[in-house]
């Protein structure tokens, strides 16, 4: 899998390199908003079958990019895949969300959880890996990704999602050395993850630490920064993941830039919380930014959206750097063909902007 990419801004941007326009892709990209993946999904019959089907999930991978000139393919999986290999039996019910048979609730539960096999009970991410690779030819970059130790936690303490992961929060408090131990537990895991993706042909790779903004600025430097920075330091340690970047997302956590810019990490998902040019500094230019429309602007007028994206790039300027995204994944509800007004005013403006 050594074919030359045959567009390549993406990972220029990520190396804050100059590029001859904006890249662009979507959080969720591959989703409920397109026509095609619904009918593929009931064609799979469950959400479950159609990620662990690597096939499929190459179908759905390649769906948006028919649509839309997108300048990343994002792999189709789930950021629940590693506590599901881990045994704890997910599943997810119409309308409600993931849910775990069995949530880690006590020390026993939390000393039976060991890193999982890649190549065994993950091995079907590994061959959706490939296979997106091999039918991608070279079109544009593939991107990896996992949830972090703290989500990951989030949900399995929880045993399925939450307004506040009290659970979670509570064990902090309370049984501090026991939260250690399983967010330990889990850097470890998506580290392995991440290299065995890499490993299989993902081009860049991407921690989702959905969950951290729940934490005050303590408990987020101590319960979800520490262990993303041993995430990035153990993909810088290995010749699979070292060359990769990895861009780290932690939602709602626009004061923690400076920080997660230290961990290493070549570039920051933005929500759209903080105004970009806010983010710049805060980085002072020592990583690549990523975002940050808010996902409800696609559910306004298609000048609206144009304006929109405009205010956005404005605001990071005309410089090396940006990779324009949502500020969060794109919702079921939005039409496909706003998404194209969107990716379209994208690379036209940046164009524009370089001009």
């Amino acid at each position: 899998m050594t074919e030359a990419l045959q567009n390549d801004r993406f990972l220029r941007a990520l190396r804050r390199e100059a590029t001859d326009t904006t890249p662009v892709w979507v959080m969720r990209q591959a989703g409920r908003y397109l026509p095609e993946y619904r009918a593929t999904r009931a064609r799979a019959g469950s959400f479950m079958a159609l990620a662990q089907s690597p096939e499929l999930a190459c179908e759905v991978t390649l769906q948006p990019l028919e649509r839309f000139e997108l300048d990343a393919a994002i792999l189709f999986s789930d950021i629940l895949t590693i506590p599901d290999a881990m045994g704890l039996g997910l599943s997810f019910a119409h309308g409600e969300g993931p849910q775990f048979a069995h949530p880690v609730r006590t020390r026993a539960d939390v000393e039976k959880l060991g890193v999982p096999d890649m190549e065994g009970e993950l091995r079907y991410v590994m061959d959706a890996v490939r296979v997106i690779r091999r039918e991608l030819h070279g079109r544009v970059p593939l991107i990896g990704f996992s949830g972090s130790p703290w989500t990951l936690a989030c949900y399995m303490v929880e045993g399925q999602g939450s307004r506040d992961f009290a659970r979670l929060k509570a064990m902090c408090w309370n049984e501090p050395t026991l939260a250690h131990r399983l967010l330990d537990t889990l850097a470890h895991s998506v580290a392995a993850y991440l290299i065995a993706q890499a490993a299989a042909g993902a081009q860049a790779l991407m921690v989702f630490d959905t969950w951290g903004g729940l934490l005050g600025p303590a408990a987020f430097r101590e319960f979800s920064l520490r262990y993303m920075a041993q995430v990035v330091e153990a993909l810088k340690a290995h010749p699979a993941s070292r060359d990769l970047p990895l861009i780290l997302f932690s939602k709602g956590a626009g004061q923690h830039l400076g920080a997660l810019a230290d961990t290493g990490c070549a570039g920051l998902g933005v929500d759209w919380t903080i105004d970009l040019a806010d983010a710049r500094q805060a980085v002072a230019g020592r990583v690549a930014l990523q975002g940050n429309l808010d996902p409800a602007v696609l559910l306004a007028s298609p000048d609206v959206i144009r304006r929109e994206v405009r205010r956005v790039m404005d605001s990071y300027g005309n410089h090396p750097g940006h990779v324009f995204n949502l500020g969060h994944g794109i919702t079921p509800e939005v039409n496909p063909e706003h998404v194209k007004v969107l990716v379209d005013e994208v690379h036209a403006y940046g164009r524009q902007l370089r001009g």
